[in-house]
């Protein structure tokens, strides 16, 4: 079951990682086509303050997945909307005071980026100015539809997500080519494209939080500093991951104006632009990555941070090996669709895609494993990679490399920093475990004393009323092999059985879909602890029993019983999943 959410998830986690990224793209092919090679290295310039958005938004969202992740698994709603008011409140006082201090101080903002001064023959300084002006307005709906897309995979809202990509993507497209043929006002022009087309997104992802129905409520009575302090903590990982990304495109500019000049940085632009694009992948595997890891690590479950674990990492490999080799095959293309003049920043930018796409396969691998720990609370380790993969290592070698091999040397450092970032982390792994091993255990990465012994856990999959009889009579097995009276074993089992029957005679007939009911039965201290999760429609039982009480007996025996037996019952829907707690 988790296997299918997370393709699910993904899908719509690469498509949402390019809502910026696409029209990005959008932008550089228009730009390097039709306004020419000083444009591209204005807009190469102005990079470095959109990652420093991209960046608090980021942050945000980690944030929110983290957070989120624990309080959804633990059915701690008020919690939820905690996290989902501050993290509004902060997108709106941070996008505003962002807009002001770009607009004010664009023109110092653009001499620090390596634009130069404000003279009559600087032209590449108006045209990094202008685009930054018109970028800025939309920086309120770039930052909110960051953090929309962690909530509305929480509660299931793919489709939605799709949509907004896509109107985004067709808005960018129509008013670059609006703004090139009718409009033609140049950078400026380009830069309010994307802020617009950033609104026609958000306002489509916006329509689902004011719903009546919407799962997330804001609330400004919590909007408080304790729940804001956690949130930004649980963000810093990805901050420093940004402020690397930041920091190495600053000094990959320095070091290619001085070995190549303008026509470098602007090849520069064009790899990166694509870069971004293929980053999706990765990115989008890490963001699944992290919100599965901390729910699953909230819920102390090992058997599935593993699982995790093989497929995230199955996922990275095998879809970045297909990336790199469309890429070394469509490398002309690719840089075609960018510059039709300036032939040696043509094959420049062709010769440094294909070198950067060899990069893409440990760059996944790294960025999927990092976020990984970030949500089972190895923070420290999920900063070090950051450091090390998006500024360190790369800035080193390409530094060291192009004093001997010019240009080319900056493009090989890609594949040098993101290789010798995996090579640390596999030694490390190897540290802790003890040994060379490849293991999923090992690399899960969890501490010794982590959730319940294995044998102490019991877990299986049901499909059919005969499974279900099968699960009841195992987990009877299992609760007396650990000394419980017959009478409680008779009980769990039955807890179990009502349950899981409940789910298959009727959420399983709702809809032709696939369905399956996951069961895990933990012995844990003196508790006995039940979770049933499914992939049906919506259906929280204890609503269910609350909306439907009456006299009668006889009416929803099978609940009324169960929930009369155990101690605690708890039912959250989060990732689209049903998921019900019971402690006996």
């Amino acid at each position: 079951m988790i296997k299918k959410v997370f393709r699910q998830m993904l899908v719509t986690q690469i498509l949402s990682a390019m809502t910026v990224m696409i029209c990005m793209l959008v932008d550089s092919i228009m730009i390097g086509r039709f306004l020419g090679v000083d444009s591209m290295t204005a807009y190469g310039l102005a990079t470095p303050v959109l990652l420093v958005f991209a960046a608090f938004g980021s942050m945000l969202s980690a944030g929110v997945q983290v957070m989120c992740g624990k309080t959804m698994g633990s059915g701690d709603m008020e919690a939820t909307n905690g996290c989902f008011s501050v993290s509004a409140a902060l997108a709106a006082a941070v996008s505003f005071v962002g807009l002001i201090v770009v607009l004010l101080f664009s023109s110092p903002i653009c001499t620090l980026l390596g634009a130069g001064k404000p003279t009559a023959d600087n032209t590449v300084f108006f045209l990094t100015q202008d685009y930054l002006r018109g970028f800025i307005i939309g920086a309120p709906a770039f930052i909110f539809a960051q953090i929309m897309v962690p909530f509305m995979q929480i509660s299931g809202n793919r489709t939605r997500m799709i949509v907004a990509v896509i109107a985004m993507t067709v808005a960018d497209i129509l008013l670059d080519i609006l703004n090139v043929f009718v409009f033609k006002k140049g950078t400026l022009g380009m830069g309010l494209a994307s802020s617009i087309s950033y609104y026609v997104a958000f306002i489509i992802g916006i329509a689902y939080f004011i719903k009546k129905n919407c799962m997330f409520k804001f609330k400004r009575a919590l909007v408080r500093l304790k729940t804001c302090l956690e949130l930004l903590k649980y963000g810093v990982p990805t901050v420093i991951n940004q402020i690397s990304l930041v920091l190495l495109v600053f000094v990959l500019n320095k070091v290619l104006l001085e070995v190549g000049q303008n026509l470098a940085v602007a090849a520069y632009s064009v790899i990166s632009t694509v870069g971004n694009i293929c980053y999706c992948i990765g990115s989008g595997i890490g963001s699944v990555a992290l919100l599965l890891s901390s729910i699953f690590y909230s819920d102390e479950d090992k058997t599935e941070l593993k699982r995790l674990v093989k497929t995230m990492m199955g996922y990275a490999f095998v879809l970045d090996i297909i990336l790199i080799a469309v890429v070394i095959f469509a490398a002309p293309a690719l840089v075609g669709l960018f510059l039709t003049e300036a032939l040696e920043a043509k094959d420049m930018a062709i010769l440094g895609l294909r070198l950067f796409s060899l990069s893409l396969v440990p760059c996944a691998l790294n960025t999927a494993y990092k976020n990984y720990l970030q949500g089972v609370n190895r923070t420290g380790f999920t900063e070090a990679i950051s450091l090390m993969q998006n500024f360190l290592f790369t800035a080193i070698f390409a530094f060291i490399l192009s004093r001997f091999l010019s240009t080319t040397g900056v493009w090989l450092a890609f594949l040098c920093g993101e290789t010798l970032t995996l090579l640390i982390i596999v030694i490390a792994v190897w540290k802790k475990s003890g040994g060379v091993t490849f293991s999923t255990e090992a690399f899960s990465y969890l501490p010794d004393d982590f959730g319940v012994p294995d044998e102490d856990c019991l877990e299986m999959s049901v499909a059919t009323v005969e499974d279900v009889v099968s699960a009841s009579a195992k987990s009877s097995e299992f609760c007396t092999l650990h000394g419980e009276s017959e009478r409680n074993s008779t009980m769990i089992s039955l807890c179990i059985e009502e349950m899981a029957d409940n789910i298959v005679e009727h959420g399983f007939t709702k809809d032709t879909k696939e369905h399956s009911v996951d069961i895990r039965l933990v012995f844990k201290g003196d508790k006995r602890i039940i979770r049933i999760r499914d992939n049906c429609i919506n259906f929280d039982p204890l609503q269910y029993l609350e909306l439907h009480n009456t006299e009668d007996l006889a009416a929803h025996i099978g609940i009324r019983m169960v929930m009369k037996m155990v101690k605690d019952a708890n039912y959250v829907n989060s990732l689209g999943l049903n998921n019900l707690t019971l402690v006996l």
